[in-house]
C-alpha cells in the first residue's frame, strides 16, 4: 500500500488459512488514523468452521526491520503507548521475560502497563503446571508486580522483523536490524 491510499475505512479482504483447522476464511483489513499513533491497519477474521478469531494491528508504514527499546524508570513511563505487531517479539531482560510470536499471535495497542498485565495473566495460567519451578515463578511474578507498580525499573525491547511496531515516547530508541 502506498502513502496515497485511502484515508480511512476498509481496505480489502484477504483469504487466509485457519491455524487451528486449516479451513479457508476471510480476513478484513481496515485503515484508521489513531491519535498519537498515526495510521494503523487493523485486521480481523473468524473461521466459520472452528470459531478461531484472528486479530492484528500494525503501523500502516514499515520502518524496516527494527529493534525498539525504552527504559522504564518512572511510574508515568507505564503509560507509554505501544503498538505490537503480531510478528514482533517482546523482551524484558531484567525480569527474564521473552515472548516470541507464534502462528496465533495477535497484534495490539496498549500501554507498557498493559503489557505487564498481559504477562501476569499468562503467568497466572502457568502456576499449576507441574513443570514450573514455583520458587522461580514467584520470584518473577513478584518482580513483575513491582514493575507494574513503578517500583522496579526495566527495559522493554520489541524486535520487529516487519518494522510495523511502535513505542510512542521521546525516550524510545530505534535501531535498524539488517538481514544476514
Amino acid at each position: 500500500m502506498d502513502k496515497e491510499g485511502p484515508d480511512e475505512g476498509k481496505i480489502w479482504d484477504l483469504r487466509g488459512r485457519c491455524p487451528r483447522c486449516s479451513s479457508e476464511y476471510i480476513i478484513s483489513e481496515y485503515l484508521h488514523d489513531v491519535p498519537l499513533i498515526g495510521r494503523v491497519i487493523l485486521s480481523s477474521g473468524k473461521c466459520g468452521r472452528c470459531g478461531y478469531k484472528y486479530r492484528d494491528v500494525r503501523a500502516a508504514e514499515s520502518a524496516g526491520p527494527q529493534r525498539l527499546k525504552v527504559f522504564i524508570d518512572e511510574p508515568e513511563d507505564l503509560n507509554i503507548l505501544v503498538v505490537r505487531a503480531s510478528s514482533a517479539s517482546i523482551y524484558i531482560p531484567e525480569l527474564g521475560v521473552s515472548i516470541e510470536p507464534g502462528p496465533a499471535s495477535e497484534g495490539f495497542i496498549t500501554t507498557v502497563e498493559g503489557i505487564l498485565e498481559r504477562i501476569l495473566k499468562i503467568m497466572s495460567m502457568l502456576y499449576n503446571d507441574e513443570s514450573v519451578d514455583r520458587n522461580k515463578w514467584m520470584e518473577i511474578y513478584n518482580m513483575l508486580l513491582d514493575a507494574k507498580e513503578g517500583k522496579q525499573p526495566f527495559t522493554l525491547i520489541i524486535k520487529d522483523p516487519d518494522g510495523v511496531s511502535r513505542i510512542i515516547s521521546d525516550k524510545a530508541e530505534k535501531e535498524k536490524l539488517y538481514s544476514e
